[in-house]
């Protein structure tokens, strides 16, 4: 069995109990429904947008505790200032030391800036729990899902108004794209094996439809491998580790963002 089974059998359980507590009916009450969501999508095509997507993450099963002492509040909204164009909140517990109030948190204290919940969805109701909790992205597994039940669960987030982002890591699960998709993210990180190799985005870069904002994931240590990706016709880079393994994960952003320029 490898991680990514290990998570998705737990996810499984925890979404049969997340039901049984809570509806959809009481999901839609949230105050978050009526909210207009931020684009991620149109924050990452701005002219002069940086294209990083800041993470928050304190642990992950490959290395452990990676950062025990972050706020949540005070480092997103020093991603914010540095010049983040978006925000990615884990919301798995047990692999990830996620939670929803981390993300409720990122919420409030970034009010106008684009948040993605990072989690493993498996289930429509995972995309009303995104909604009610005040994201404005979802992550879809390509490897985690079927061809139709990832149509399913992009429908949901649509009827809904929020974006979409697709994780892939190979060619053949490009093929699960539908078109009411949003971005698409090349994960260089081997869920199977957790080993991380850079040049898988630019591998697969000329087979994303020019349609989607493509995005690169997972070890993204330095500036210079921007440059590369944006030759490569990334537009946002998804980096959480390298920041938060830091002591100031806000400023790391801001040095790194810097060096963009």
């Amino acid at each position: 069995m490898t991680i990514l089974d290990e998570i998705n059998n737990h996810k499984r359980t925890e979404i049969a109990e997340a039901k049984s507590k809570v509806s959809l009916e009481q999901l839609k009450e949230s105050p978050y429904f009526k909210r207009k969501t931020n684009s991620l999508k149109a924050a990452l095509l701005a002219d002069g947008a940086s294209g990083v997507i800041a993470e928050f993450k304190t642990q992950s099963p490959s290395k452990g505790v990676i950062n025990a002492e972050a706020e949540v509040s005070e480092v997103t909204a020093a991603y914010v200032a540095a010049g983040a164009c978006g925000l990615s909140v884990l919301t798995d517990d047990r692999f990830f030391g996620g939670s929803f109030e981390d993300l409720a948190k990122a919420r409030w204290a970034n009010p106008k800036t684009p948040v993605l919940r990072k989690d493993f969805m498996l289930d429509p109701y995972q995309v009303y729990e995104a909604k009610a909790h005040g994201a404005d992205v979802i992550l879809l597994i390509a490897e985690s899902l079927s061809k139709s039940l990832l149509l399913e669960l992009t429908q949901t987030a649509k009827e809904i108004g929020l974006e979409v982002l697709v994780e892939v890591h190979s060619a053949e699960e490009l093929e699960k794209l539908n078109d009411m998709v949003d971005l698409v993210g090349v994960n260089n990180r081997n869920l199977k094996t957790f080993e991380v190799d850079i040049n898988t985005s630019v591998r697969l870069s000329e087979q994303i439809p020019d349609q989607f904002a493509k995005i690169s994931e997972s070890g993204i240590s330095d500036p210079e491998s921007i440059a590369q990706l944006r030759a490569a016709g990334f537009k946002g880079f998804l980096i959480g580790e390298t920041f938060m393994k830091t002591e100031d994960p806000g400023n790391a952003c801001k040095e790194f963002i810097e060096k963009l320029k």
